[in-house]
């Protein structure tokens, strides 16, 4: 029987990146003690007053179907967040809702790239992002991340790539999964190059609210001059730990979400009602998790460098925001893949290997901080203890 193309060009690049992490959750469900350190999920529960929002709009009704742009209370929130944080107004028909960021990305690459066209990112990434390219029939092309320059893309690795099939630069800040974040001075640099090349903006801001301290928040859309070619995407999966929930939107040019409109409207015909009424409510406040996630994340961030960096030929690589650290495993010669499943067998850890985030990562490492500190500390023992019989040192 025959199949559409795109089943193709997604082979392979959906769940085979995470096979470190369904070892070791196979592992679990059979009596292993292990200490998973690989996906990004919050390390709280779902606040009870968002709970208690999304039931009491059950109670009263709120089963039936949506729209294809969001349900008008939801919409009129981001509306006043968006405006209210990037200093210009924002209005309702600049907002769409859909279900989680990763259905926004897929809706926004499908409205704005064919194929044919090419699309600059960087590199390392988020491992979903190469399947989110490849399901348009666009091609992908790799901006190399340098972690001397701290994994913030330069405009000068753009140039070296761009080319005139290019029509988009997907950015992700803050970024997962280096923990980069990029500065005012570089989205004005990076805007400035998509305007010479007219490229559109597509930005990733999901760990928006989980920045660390001594480090600014900047996006493409605090930018008026850039406004006719951005559109960004976040959710409350990771500031207000409502990951199931799968409630994201994104905000961008007027003419955008009206292209946008019929393809959510036949992908989904609306999300839920009672899930856009709990989002209503958490995006008209601050986060009342956000904070206390970034004091532990950074916190716990701090003890791995402690515990790791210079050790058994170890690297750590801090990150400014978000919930993982990077470690640097070349000295040992082994891949991120061959060392994280080595870990899995003798030590009981499970981390995510770089090379699932691109070649820019290969022989890397990827920790989450959702793990207590009292977890978070073994882990480290048991990685450093790991390395150091790979390279014949002391444990």
């Amino acid at each position: 029987m025959r199949y559409a193309s795109v089943t193709d060009r997604l082979h392979g690049l959906g769940g085979a990146k995470w096979a470190v992490h369904a070892k070791a959750r196979a592992l679990k469900a059979a009596g292993a003690e292990v200490i998973e350190l690989t996906i990004g999920e919050p390390d709280v529960p779902t606040p009870e007053r968002f709970i208690q929002a999304a039931a009491a709009a059950m109670a009263s009704g709120r089963t039936g179907y949506s729209n294809g742009r969001g349900e008008a209370g939801v919409v009129a929130a981001l509306a006043a967040r968006y405006s209210e944080r990037r200093g210009r107004a924002i209005g309702a028909d600049q907002i769409m809702c859909l279900p989680g960021t990763q259905t926004t990305l897929y809706a926004i690459l499908r409205t704005l790239v064919d194929a044919g066209d090419e699309v600059l990112i960087g590199d390392p990434m988020y491992a979903t992002y190469e399947g989110l390219i490849a399901q348009t029939g666009a091609r992908m092309v790799p901006v190399p991340l340098h972690p001397e320059q701290g994994f913030r893309m330069q405009v000068a690795d753009l140039a070296a790539r761009v080319t005139p099939r290019s029509r988009l630069l997907l950015l992700n800040t803050p970024h997962n999964p280096t923990g980069a974040v990029l500065r005012a001075e570089d989205i004005r640099a990076l805007g400035e190059f998509a305007r010479q090349h007219d490229l559109w903006i597509v930005s990733d801001e999901v760990y928006e609210d989980m920045v660390f301290p001594g480090v600014a928040f900047a996006s493409p859309l605090d930018l008026p001059d850039l406004a006719e070619r951005v559109v960004v995407a976040s959710s409350i999966s990771k500031s207000h730990a409502a990951p199931g929930f799968r409630s994201g939107w994104c905000v961008g040019p007027a003419e955008f979400c009206a292209r946008l409109l019929p393809l959510s409207e036949t992908m989904l015909f609306g999300s839920q009602p009672f899930i856009a009424d709990m989002t209503a409510l958490a995006v008209s406040e601050p986060s009342p998790v956000a904070a206390g996630m970034v004091d532990r994340f950074s916190h716990r961030a701090g003890m791995i460098a402690k515990a790791l960096d210079g050790v058994a030929g170890l690297r750590v690589h801090l990150p400014e925001a978000g919930m993982f650290v990077l470690v640097d495993i070349r000295a040992t010669g082994l891949s991120g893949t061959d060392f994280a499943l080595g870990l899995l067998e003798r030590q009981q850890v499970a981390v995510m290997p770089g090379e699932s985030f691109g070649d820019g990562l290969a022989g890397w490492l990827r920790l989450s901080l959702t793990q207590p500190d009292d977890r978070t500390a073994e882990a480290a023992t048991r990685i450093a203890r790991h390395s150091a019989t790979l390279l014949g040192h002391a444990a």
